[in-house]
């Protein structure tokens, strides 16, 4: 018995490695997908497939016809999740400007499959975001894109659309008629994916559509979007958002920056910290806007920033720098 002691500790150190190792390649191989699986709507929330709000952080590429578009590739969305820890990335597709889908529909699909793709390759959520101040007057061209999109990924759980940027000032129900036809569009392909509808004034009339909410269709969000420091988005926008939230409308704030609407205006470090304390207590996933280099406040990149990631903190605005730190300290998966 003395001479098989050794072989016994052996042994016990060999189990607890090949435990170890298999621990560990779990945890190599865990990404915001596999833990949060299949989202839904259920009860005014945005439930994960535990039924816990998964609360996505996460960054939205520029227009995708500008500067910002060099941008969309797999190398970016790489190290958006590596280095700065994105679980959700937002496709922000141009439709009206030249070079958008209107003009150029093969192309924009191109560029945008691209960055999807390569979302779901690295196992985050991404937003299929149709980026049009006037979707309702280019409605066809909207049902046929969504149509051909959601028929090519239906049922990934990575797949969230966003059928209407920031609708301007036009009534709930010019936004409402057009959700339901785009909405029954999706729904003959995708039966399960969220589908997030806009609302009147940029996605800040939310408590609008609270009194109204689309019926018929489940997994249905509504955007919200803010920008920290502009004069017109402080209390009174937030209460609001909390109109609506109290009324169970389940909410995404698809679009947020540090500064005002117009891109520039000041980064007020206080007043992002309070809009971001307040979507932490609401538990509301999000996509800051935007990745882009241009010379503006809410640009995370400074001019000249590689097209294909490895960004040093040299080359990080201020409000990247700031970005980057709240999403890695917040999100774990």
């Amino acid at each position: 018995m003395v001479a098989g002691k050794p072989c016994t500790l052996q042994s016990i150190g060999v189990i607890i490695l090949f435990l170890w190792s298999i621990t560990f390649c779990k945890a190599q191989d865990a990404n915001p997908v596999s833990v949060h699986g299949a989202l839904k709507v259920q009860s005014g929330k945005i439930l994960d497939s535990h039924n816990k709000p998964p609360q996505l952080r996460g960054i939205s590429l520029s227009w995708s016809a500008w500067g910002g578009r060099k941008y969309y590739n797999h190398e970016v969305v790489s190290w958006l999740k590596t280095d700065f820890k994105i679980n959700l990335l937002r496709v922000a597709m141009a439709v009206e400007p030249d070079g958008g889908y209107l003009k150029d529909p093969i192309g924009q699909e191109r560029l945008i499959t691209t960055v999807i793709d390569a979302a779901i390759k690295e196992g985050i959520y991404v937003l299929i975001d149709w980026h049009d101040h006037h979707a309702n007057l280019n409605i066809k061209e909207a049902k046929t894109f969504f149509k051909k999109i959601s028929a090519k990924y239906s049922g990934v759980p990575n797949i969230i659309y966003e059928i209407w940027n920031e609708p301007e000032r036009v009534e709930w129900k010019v936004v409402k008629d057009y959700a339901m036809e785009v909405i029954t569009e999706i729904r003959k392909n995708d039966k399960e994916n969220i589908i997030v509808v806009g609302s009147p004034n940029w996605d800040q009339d939310i408590d609008i559509a609270a009194k109204d909410p689309i019926k018929g269709f489940k997994n249905i969000a509504y955007s919200f979007h803010f920008y920290a420091s502009d004069p017109n988005h402080q209390e009174k926008l937030m209460n609001k958002a909390d109109h609506a939230i109290a009324r169970g409308l389940p909410i995404m704030v698809t679009e947020w920056g540090v500064g005002e609407a117009n891109g520039n205006g000041v980064f007020d470090v206080q007043k992002s910290d309070g809009w971001m304390n307040w979507m932490e207590k609401h538990k509301l996933s999000s996509a800051n806007w935007n990745l882009t280099d241009k010379k503006e406040t809410t640009a995370l990149l400074l001019p000249g920033a590689s097209a294909s990631g490895q960004w040093p903190s040299t080359m990080l605005t201020p409000a990247g720098i700031y970005i980057r730190q709240w999403l890695i300290k917040l999100n774990k998966n």
